[in-house]
């Protein structure tokens, strides 16, 4: 047996805005596109989008990882996400953390390794 591809699946009410969302976020690049089943990759990193969700609050888990976090904040408000919590510099967290809401409600964090 042979593993091909580790995907991580988003539920999103409007899947076109979920995947333009991602698209113009973190430039991904849609592999597959359906009303039903897409798939965008950021990074490496295969994002599968479901159609048919809520649009609900919903964590998920997934974290970004950027050189800088400031501009990944700006950009993420200019792309119609929302900053759920700004990023807290503490001696004890390497790393810079935000809380961020896509436009369908699935809760992320995006990251900056601390130099």
């Amino acid at each position: 047996m042979k593993v091909e591809k580790v995907k991580y699946v988003l539920w999103a009410a409007d899947w076109q805005r979920c995947l333009g969302f991602y698209r113009e976020l973190f430039g991904g690049v849609v592999s597959f596109e359906s009303e039903v089943w897409s798939e965008i990759v950021v990074a490496g990193a295969t994002l599968g989008i479901h159609g048919g969700g809520e649009g609900k609050r919903t964590w998920t888990g997934l974290s970004f990882q950027l050189d800088d976090l400031r501009a990944g904040i700006a950009r993420l408000q200019e792309c119609g996400g929302t900053l759920a919590r700004e990023p807290e510099d503490t001696p004890e967290d390497p790393l810079h953390l935000a809380m961020c809401i896509d436009p369908e409600g699935n809760e992320f964090m995006m990251t900056q390794r601390r130099h």
